[in-house]
């Protein structure tokens, strides 16, 4: 009896079509992740899912890759929608579409959210798109204004379920999916099952398949992980090499997205005096064997991978693991830092973060378990001493390898010849060998040096974001504004909090009191918010009315009729948390507290599949 284990699944295991398997391999899906091999099988023959799983467990791929592989190619209606708690999300989820579904010719993802035009989406959906990706209140004024039609919708699924709860559009939700076709699969996502959340799946999901996955710590302790924001590919390159500057490593693992990526970086590290090598799919084992050779033997020293062409790479002299591109979920993050700190060695894992990319860093850092510290990029000053220190350390070599008397014979003639100083024979000798390049970096620009000196660049808080979800600072400044719709139309304070918190992207924990009146609200929000959060909230509809939000003047006894109103503007000073204090007013209602009772719907018959 053979005591070998079974072979693990692949993605071919889980009958996927050979486009959809094509996608996965070009961006490095080895095997399908618990999540993955459990919820694809029932979702390919059309059964409803209901999935308990924390971000980032590789859900997004679970759902999006057996809903693409049912897609019918040669219809242009909406198909599938997935529906999000935020426009950040939803970008990421509708991004994941289009990459697996790379080799489907012809096919059409939107993203809906707040913020954006409608004009655009509207004229997107005209054209025909197979998938929605979309924020429920958006949705919702799609489906009012009937530019969004889900008649053919063939399948829903709803991501972060306990996420849209906790920000109020539940009841959206629920609107939502009293639209939708009775014969539609469903598929239904939460990291917790609160009662609400139970509620709905057992009143929208047909006898479902449920999984339930836990996230795993897998990274290893002795891995040091810290990242860094930055943006574009300079700034990422500038980053890099002063990191490789200051930083004492072995041998450096660089993970890129695309095999073009892995040259264009391997070119530009060797530009710049590294011994650097880009290693991809297109690679024939007996030239990747050799460059493993060399970077075991100490010949090279950076090597510049996508995720499949890195895959089972074990070199010893890794030190560090630089993820220059995010990877698409936790479970690759995973993988890649995994290729440091073996053994119970030490190791160290970077990963650059672009401002868009903030939430994957959230993500990461819930799979894991674990903070992923800020790194702090050194300082032009930092970086020189490190060079001079080298210099210096080259010279001390030289003098101590010997078999110098030759140079000295050369130097003393050409100083009895010109009559030059010794040491100014000496610096141009210096001077002579370094070449072209400056021995020296030139001193940052006054906004580079605000960035490393706050080791952030100039956005909003992550950490102070997170911090203000649990506590509110009383004495913090606001402002009262008025938003145009109140009671009449239905609006509850779970609505307000949920478009202001989304549509404008700002976080919950700074909206203050809410007053509901009949025909109007008000809100109280943090002094100066960014104009483009205004603009944004302008046009943001709930309960299919336009917020046309505006500043009600201080000193103000009665707030000014919609049309009269100041637009509001922001203000200069720098943003806080708001007060929570009472206003003085009637009708009033605080944020999160419970809104009337909803009428009961009956439950609808499912017709069995």
């Amino acid at each position: 009896m053979s005591d070998s284990k079974p072979a693990a699944v692949t993605f071919k295991d889980l009958k996927l079509p050979a486009p959809l398997i094509k996608a996965l391999e070009e961006v490095g899906y080895e095997t399908p992740s618990p999540i993955q091999e459990q919820a694809i099988p029932p979702l390919l023959t059309g059964k409803d899912l209901l999935g308990h799983a924390p971000t980032g467990t590789g859900k997004t791929a679970a759902f999006a890759l057996p809903l693409l592989a049912r897609i019918k190619l040669a219809s242009k209606h909406v198909q599938v929608m997935t529906l999000t708690p935020t426009r950040e999300l939803a970008i990421q989820v509708a991004e994941a579409y289009q990459r697996y579904a790379s080799h489907l010719k012809g096919f059409h993802v939107l993203p809906i959210y707040g913020g954006q035009d409608y004009g655009g989406q509207i004229r997107q959906l005209k054209r025909g798109v197979h998938v929605v990706v979309g924020t429920p209140g958006r949705v919702m004024d799609h489906m009012r204004k009937g530019t969004l039609k889900l008649g053919e919708l063939q399948a829903l699924v709803l991501d972060e379920a306990d996420e849209m709860l906790r920000m109020g559009f539940i009841d959206d939700v629920e609107w939502i999916l009293e639209q939708t076709p009775e014969k539609r699969q469903m598929a239904l996502f939460s990291a917790t099952m609160p009662k609400e959340i139970k509620r709905i799946a057992e009143r929208h999901l047909n006898d479902p398949q449920e999984v339930s996955i836990k996230a795993k710590t897998a990274t290893a302790a002795t891995i040091r992980q810290r990242y860094w924001p930055v943006s574009g590919l300079h700034n990422k390159l500038d980053a890099l090499t002063r990191i490789l500057e200051v930083e004492d490593f072995g041998a450096v693992l660089i993970f890129v997205r695309t095999k073009i990526a892995t040259s264009e970086l391997a070119e530009r590290l060797e530009a710049r005096g590294y011994a650097a090598a880009a290693m991809n799919g297109d690679m024939a084992q007996k030239e990747r064997e050799k460059m493993i050779t060399r970077l075991k033997n100490g010949s090279l020293d950076i090597l510049v991978a996508t995720d499949i062409a890195a895959r089972g790479l074990d070199v010893e002299r890794i030190s560090h693991v630089v993820n220059f591109d995010i990877p698409y979920d936790a479970e690759a993050y995973i993988h890649r830092i995994g290729r440091t700190g073996r053994a119970g060695r030490s190791g160290d894992a970077i990963l650059f973060v672009a401002p868009r990319e903030r939430r994957m860093l959230s993500m990461i850092e819930r799979a894991t378990r674990q903070k992923i510290e800020l790194l702090e990029l050194p300082t032009t000053e930092v970086v020189n001493n490190q060079r001079i220190a080298r210099f210096k350390q080259k010279i001390s070599d030289t003098l101590a390898g010997g078999e110098l008397a030759f140079m000295q014979g050369l130097v003393e003639q050409y100083q009895q010849e010109h009559d030059v100083p010794a040491v100014e024979i000496a610096a141009a000798l210096a001077k002579l060998s370094i070449g072209d390049k400056p021995l020296l970096m030139k001193p940052d620009k006054p906004r580079r040096e605000k960035e490393q000196t706050t080791g952030r660049p100039q956005h909003r808080d992550r950490d102070a974001t997170r911090k203000g979800r649990s506590k509110v600072d009383s004495d913090a400044k606001i402002e009262r504004f008025r938003i145009e719709v109140g009671y009449n139309h239905g609006v509850k304070p779970g609505n307000i909090v949920g478009a202001i918190a989304n549509e404008a992207g700002l976080d919950g924990a700074h909206i203050g009191q809410i007053e509901i009146n009949a025909e109007y609200s008000l809100v109280d929000l943090p002094v100066g918010m960014p104009r483009e959060v205004f603009s944004d909230l302008r046009k943001t509809r709930v309960c299919g009315q336009r917020l046309a939000i505006s500043r009600v003047e201080e000193g103000s006894s009665t707030p000014p009729k919609q049309g009269r109103s100041k637009p509001a503007a922001p203000s200069r000073s720098k943003p806080a948390a708001p007060s929570r204090s009472k206003p003085a007013s009637t009708h009033k209602s605080k944020r999160g507290s419970r809104a009337p009772p909803k009428k009961k719907h009956k439950s609808r018959p499912r017709a069995k599949k």
